[in-house]
């Protein structure tokens, strides 16, 4: 993957985070706070948690503060700002702010297909966009690529295992490259029956043994579509196609992916699970600067394990390969079916099987277009989400 030379972007110490007060957000927001000046968070967002919002906006005073639900922007507090803080509202304020020539890097951590339409106007304003919203790259990585390079924008991924990636493609060129290899920590049920999977509760799928993430993502993490998605996330953002592109389950989370080269090495990225030290590495690159993340400590044994990922005990896998390969709509369509889906499950509406099945279900029958623009997109991905209600509510 060619990314152009930071040198362009003499402001890319001024920082916009897209939902700044999810987990990604919030640990952004950590680091810029460990990096102090010339660092500063130019721009903050939310959709609805608007206390933390506005506690960070006194903390950081930005530039622009945006609220995306209409309907809570009325009686914000907003004391404790300065009056140079403009407050912004609606969603088009994620797209005004990922224009504004003020703003150097975005960092994309507004979860779903509602973070596209800035994401991909963060792309086409040129700017450094380090990617954590990994739908962006399901639904419209052909599209969001290309503004990419025709705008003379850099992309860094800022998950933990395209990061990974991003670095250890430094060890070689992009035609030495056999394979890379995704790692997994297989999620809450890596050990579980079929029958304990079938039979899953929320709070079972929610009981992640690593990370500490929001809910949705935790749901993905316990049916592997996390790493479907990453799958396809990964064929768009390296230039890698499907059949080169590896799940294992590495229980640890200490390799957090890998690339194989032609002459048989492999280069990993080894380090304690921590959010904070991809972020920070899309902040700085080239550069490596002192981070708050825990280091390696190897005066206490480590053992590392790597098993295979079976996608006949998760299915999901096999959607991502195939979506990987087939590109088009597919992508749009499985994300938005699946965001439905686990929404259904967290609500106790269908069983924890029946988010990778409704997923299949409906690519299968949605109808295929090999070059979508985002309008089309945009279309499927609701199309996707009413029809997979109306299979849920027919089971």
């Amino acid at each position: 993957m060619q990314v152009n030379q930071p040198s362009s972007y003499k402001n890319r110490t001024s920082i916009a985070v897209l939902g700044a007060t999810g987990s990604i957000g919030s640990a952004t927001l950590d680091v810029i706070r460990h990096l102090g000046s010339p660092w500063r968070a130019a721009a903050l967002t939310a959709h609805s948690q608007i206390a933390s919002l506005m506690q960070s906006a006194r903390q950081m005073q930005p530039d622009l503060v945006a609220i995306t639900d209409d309907c809570l922007v009325e009686g914000v507090d907003c004391s404790g700002l300065t009056d140079e803080v403009r407050l912004l509202r609606g969603a088009e304020g994620l797209v005004q702010i990922a224009q504004d020539p003020r703003i150097g890097t975005v960092v994309a951590a507004v979860v779903g297909s509602a973070g596209l339409p800035s994401t991909l106007a963060a792309a086409k304003a040129g700017k450094r966009l380090a990617l954590a919203n990994k739908e962006a790259l399901v639904v419209a990585g052909e599209l969001v690529m290309a503004a990419v390079r025709q705008h003379g924008g850099e992309l860094i991924p800022v998950d933990s295992e395209h990061s990974a990636i991003f670095q250890a493609l430094r060890a070689g060129s992009d035609k030495q490259v056999a394979r890379i290899v995704l790692t997994a920590s297989g999620g809450p049920f890596r050990n579980a029956t079929q029958a304990e999977m079938n039979a899953a509760t929320v709070q079972d799928a929610l009981a992640h043994p690593t990370w500490q993430m929001g809910r949705k993502i935790t749901i993905d993490s316990a049916t592997m579509m996390n790493k479907a998605l990453e799958i396809i996330e990964a064929r768009w953002l390296f230039g890698i196609p499907s059949d080169k592109i590896q799940v294992v389950i590495h229980p640890q989370s200490i390799v957090h992916s890998m690339v194989e080269f032609t002459d048989g090495s492999v280069v990993a990225q080894l380090s304690p699970p921590d959010m904070r030290l991809p972020i920070q590495y899309a902040l700085t690159y080239p550069d490596r600067l002192a981070s708050p993340c825990p280091k390696m400590n190897f005066a206490q044994p480590w053992n590392l394990e790597f098993l295979p990922a079976d996608p006949q005990r998760f299915p999901a896998l096999t959607l991502g390969w195939e979506v990987a390969n087939r590109g088009g709509s597919t992508g749009a369509v499985l994300n938005a079916a699946n965001e439905a889906a686990v929404g259904l499950f967290l609500a106790g509406k269908i069983k924890f099987p029946a988010i990778v099945a409704g997923c299949r279900r409906i690519l299968e029958e949605h109808n295929y277009s090999p070059s979508p623009e985002l309008e089309e997109l945009m279309r499927l991905d609701q199309w996707a989400r009413e029809e997979i209600h109306k299979w849920a509510a027919a089971c």
